[in-house]
């Protein structure tokens, strides 16, 4: 009987995102692919240092262990490294024994095509284009952005993921009607919708399989602790909460912070990583906690039309 990933919560990565991979990029991109080849076999057996996300998935990881003991996640690994080149990213997961055990090497194409063949949940990359490509197809992505938060890196032993509302959680349909009507017209269009729920956005499944992981401890005793931090304020609160009641999926914390920096509030909670779609929040974020630039909805549809 073939194996299955049936009730397992998919998180697919990149190796540029699971370890610091920078200097092998540099060489790559100043010198070459052949450079680059020679490079990594030359350096096969030294351990790569943990990149940007490598705290998330051991975190993710470790969900597997907790009583009851039962596979709760799978991280699978793609590279646009080749099998060869890959080698030392695969000692490196050895060697921090990582139970990281599916990969994919692409020998430079996209690993975007086996976002869906892997069927994840979530897809972290540092490269944009596949990172858009999976979320055109209805997939969780972001962009990894480059930080050094040095010690501040790994927190607690507690997963603690956060979010952004509009064009993350939910849909931007909100969101346009700010771009295009002002903050007075997106406030009296969040009021008198209030008891419509707003539409999902790339990462309301995602938040659903972390509930479902959720609901398996009382929530003073879960693994597992989430946070909305959204530029919105009251009145536009009301909408948002009501939404997340009628698709039942619990928010731990939830932070409307009427337009402030994010950054330093990330910080009090604690998040192991956060995902926004404006990339201005995102620059706050990184300086703080592990950020992913989520390229979907209006923000980002000027970016790409310049």
């Amino acid at each position: 009987m073939p194996a299955t990933f049936d009730g397992k919560l998919v998180v697919a990565i990149s190796s540029r995102a699971l370890f610091d991979l920078e200097e092998s990029n540099r060489v790559f991109e100043e010198q070459g692919l052949e450079a680059y080849y020679q490079y990594q076999r030359e350096r096969e057996d030294e351990v790569l240092a943990p990149g940007i996300a490598f705290p998330l998935v051991k975190k993710l990881l470790a969900l597997n262990e907790l009583p009851p003991k039962r596979p709760r996640v799978e991280v699978i690994l793609l590279s646009r490294n080749t099998a060869d080149t890959g080698l030392r990213v695969m000692n490196s997961i050895e060697h921090y024994k990582l139970d990281i055990t599916r990969a994919a090497f692409t020998g430079g194409e996209s690993t975007y095509p086996y976002v869906p063949a892997f069927n994840a949940d979530l897809f972290l990359s540092a490269n944009p284009q596949d990172v858009r490509k999976a979320l055109e197809a209805g997939h969780a992505a972001a962009t990894i952005l480059p930080a050094n938060l040095g010690p501040n890196l790994e927190k607690s032993g507690q997963l603690r993921i956060a979010f952004d509302g509009d064009a993350v959680i939910f849909s931007d349909e909100a969101e346009r009607v700010y771009k295009r009507d002002g903050l007075e017209r997106f406030h009296e269009n969040e009021v008198s919708a209030a008891r419509e729920p707003l539409s999902g956005g790339p990462f309301k499944n995602f938040l659903a399989a972390l509930h479902r992981i959720q609901s398996e401890y009382p929530p003073d005793a879960s693994p597992i602790r989430t946070a909305l931090v959204t530029a919105r304020s009251a009145p536009a609160h009301e909408r948002v909460v009501r939404t997340l009641r009628a698709w039942d999926i619990r928010i731990d914390e939830a932070l409307f912070l009427g337009g402030l920096e994010k950054g330093k509030f990330l910080r009090a909670f604690g998040a192991d990583i956060f995902f926004d779609d404006q990339r201005g929040h995102c620059e706050s974020a990184r300086l703080h906690v592990a950020t992913g630039h989520v390229p979907f909805g209006v923000a980002n549809e000027s970016k790409e039309n310049a």
